[in-house]
């Protein structure tokens, strides 16, 4: 081991090529990113002094109070021909305040405080930055690291507002350890409510929090945090990186909230949009110094032709600088827990992705197409949140596939804790829209949920985020569609729509969530079953909230069925808890029967028993087991409470036969009706994991 804080381990490379000698003819390749990591931090301790004062550069640059009450400013610029400061403060006086130029493009700005010795700009006040360029022009700017940002009602601008408060939010609550297995709850803060508005964090701490706990998440991912102008972007257009959004309230009710959360032993993870930035230039980063680059790569490197934004040069050493500063501001002010990386695939390649297909190759994982600076960016970003973190998470949003993405840095790979299973959601969407029941392809079904790389971590899921937005529908929807506005009672008869829907509802989740990945993840409201698609207020909907919001009121009335999908969501997670598979190594499969439509495997030596056919019940049906001795059921998808119908006696104890079966040590007959999931464990071990 190296003794600077900086320099990672020696290089570990063997034991990736051992785990996958297929990337053999790539050795070179992998010592080649990790000899561009050690540059990168020998420069960061030659020029900087190291990382850890590195990526503190939000207490030096924008705006800072110092001792006096004296208020520091700090801009870069390299374009820019002078820069001042205007606001509240100054009566919006364009010339009065200027800023003295320093080397690389810096900018600095001393005002002294007032004479009754409070600070010359008052909390809560507006400011804005005007760069004078080289051509003549003068634009109005926030600084690229304001920490709040305000929009009034009618207008179409952000405001940079100065964010000092006289009493800031004091953190309690210490972070809670990384959990074995993680269990995430995708949210939106904004739409966490029933009412057609854009909800508080105030609201989710108090009314959404305790649903999370109560349903067994041990994570919360959340979106759309990071400041972004237009709503309907769904947090993905980001236009100021250190500011947290104001639609949703204050810095310091944020705060609070991921308080709270952690009071109740939940990690909170950013979605954090490093991949690309807004094209807005009056309140984002764009043109912030009257270039076409600044913090991005000129055109046409530095554009995304697909979702019309600017992309980062991720080779300047202040973008650098911009970019580890804001994953260390959003862990340190605001005690995040770590981080979803959005649009990963995009950074990775030269050709983001756009109009590629990916076949596993491994030629495409290397070579020309891959933008090794991006790529070196984020072994830098993991290796730093590591070290100075080592509870911090880091899950990476790739479709590519692209291997040692979840291994350390000293092995040659990104740094990753886990990758989305992106193909997974995919394939239930697909197997709902093209195949009848009878139909279903079980091996195929199996092998998309078992297909990951070996010693890589997944996060599985049945639908996020983009399954649930509009021009596309929630699995309940595909499920059940218009008669979940009319049939879901349980003081009527279940139409055959309805008795489907749950039933593969609930079987849908479990085999995802015992199946498929070493972590979870479930989008806010999904869980219960919510109906219709999320759909932003925008032109093309008159402006609608409709459906922009959580129907959590659907939960709260015992008469509708979305209480018992909440329940089997409830406790599934909880069986998980108890149990441990996420945190287990991967399943073995021991059936995947096409003509009966079962799935048998264990995991975690417990047994998880699937049965699609629509209409066949099996009795006596053999089942392989490994650990011998009596089992139980666990967990019932047929259970009343969770909207089934009842047919399993959970007394009934299942004893083990000394008759090998399906590769299997020993084997036991079991009941299984048509379109259940049964989880057996056994009675004779301890489960303490």
């Amino acid at each position: 081991m190296a003794d600077r804080e900086d320099n990672v381990t020696v290089p570990e490379f063997n034991s990736l090529l051992q785990m996958d000698p297929y990337l053999k003819p790539f050795e070179k390749d992998f010592r080649r990113r990790y000899e561009l990591l050690q540059k990168e931090l020998f420069q960061l301790e030659e020029a900087e002094g190291g990382f850890d004062q590195f990526t503190r550069s939000y207490k030096t640059f924008g705006v800072q109070r110092l001792p006096d009450n004296s208020l520091f400013f700090k801009e870069w610029a390299p374009a820019a021909e002078a820069l001042f400061l205007t606001g509240d403060f100054n009566g919006w006086d364009k010339f009065s305040h200027r800023f003295t130029p320093k080397e690389y493009g810096k900018w600095e700005l001393v005002l002294p405080p007032k004479d009754d010795k409070s600070p010359a700009v008052d909390h809560n006040t507006k400011l804005k930055v005007v760069v004078h360029t080289k051509d003549g022009q003068r634009l109005y700017r926030i600084s690229p690291w304001a920490k709040y940002v305000t929009r009034e009602e009618k207008s179409v601008i952000y405001d940079w507002v100065h964010w000092d408060p006289p009493h800031p939010y004091n953190h309690v609550h210490p972070r809670p350890q990384k959990p074995r297995s993680l269990r995430i709850y995708e949210a939106h803060v904004g739409i966490a409510s029933p009412e057609g508005k854009i909800a508080s964090y105030t609201n989710f701490t108090t009314n959404v929090l305790p649903r999370i706990k109560d349903l067994g998440y041990n994570c919360i991912q959340l979106m759309a945090i990071m400041e972004h102008a237009y709503y309907a972007s769904f947090g993905y257009q980001i236009t100021s990186f250190f500011a947290a959004s104001s639609r949703y309230g204050t810095p310091e009710e944020l705060k609070e909230l991921i308080d709270v959360a952690h009071s109740m032993g939940i990690m909170v993870l950013l979605d954090v949009v490093h991949s690309h930035a807004s094209k807005n230039t009056e309140d984002g980063l764009n043109s912030f110094d009257g270039s076409d680059s600044c913090f991005f790569h000129s055109p046409p490197r530095g554009e995304h032709s697909l979702w019309d934004s600017r992309l980062f040069n991720y080779s300047s050493w202040e973008v650098l600088r911009f970019l580890l500063s804001n994953l260390r501001w959003w862990m340190e002010e605001y005690r995040f827990d770590g981080f979803r990386f959005d649009g990963v695939t995009s950074m990775l390649y030269h050709h983001h992705g756009i109009g590629t297909g990916f076949s596993g190759d491994y030629s495409e994982y290397f070579g020309l197409q891959v933008d090794e600076e991006s790529l070196v960016y984020l072994m830098l970003a993991n290796h730093i949140l590591h070290t100075l973190y080592p509870d911090c998470i880091t899950v990476a949003e790739d479709v590519s596939g692209m291997p040692a993405l979840c291994r350390g840095v000293e092995e040659g790979g990104l740094g990753f804790d886990y990758r989305l299973a992106m193909a997974i959601p995919d394939k239930w969407i697909q197997i709902l829209k093209e195949f009848k029941d009878e139909d279903w392809n079980i091996g195929n079904i199996v092998h998309t949920l078992t297909n990951r790389r070996y010693g890589e971590k997944c996060i599985a899921y049945a639908e996020s985020h983009d399954q649930a937005l509009v021009g596309d529908k929630t699995l309940a929807f595909w499920l059940m569609d218009k008669e979940m506005y009319t049939n879901m009672s349980s003081l009527v008869p279940m139409t055959s729509i309805i008795d489907r829907g749950i039933q593969l509802h609930k079987m849908i989740r479990l085999l995802t969530h015992g199946l498929g990945g070493e972590g979870y993840l479930n989008f806010i409201g999904n869980e219960f079953g919510h109906p219709e698609w999320l759909d932003f207020p925008r032109e093309g909907n008159n402006q609608s909230y409709h459906y922009a919001r959580r129907q959590f009121n659907l939960v709260d009335m015992d008469h509708l069925r979305y209480c018992q999908l909440y329940a089997f969501d409830r406790d599934m997670n909880r069986t998980e808890d108890k149990y441990g598979w996420l945190a287990a190594p991967p399943a073995f499969v021991s059936a995947k029967h096409e003509e009966d439509k079962v799935i048998v495997f264990d995991r975690a030596n417990v047994v998880f028993i699937f049965n699609f056919h629509p209409s066949k019940s099996f009795q006596d049906y053999r089942i392989a087991v490994e650990v011998p001795g009596k089992y139980k059921i666990k967990l019932d998808s047929d259970e009343v409470l969770y909207g089934g119908h009842g047919r399993l006696d959970h007394n009934t104890e299942f004893f083990t036969e000394r008759q090998p079966f399906n590769g299997r040590s020993n084997s036991m007959r079991v009941y299984i009706p048509c379109r259940t999931a049964i989880v057996l464990a056994n009675e004779e071990i301890d489960y303490c994991y």
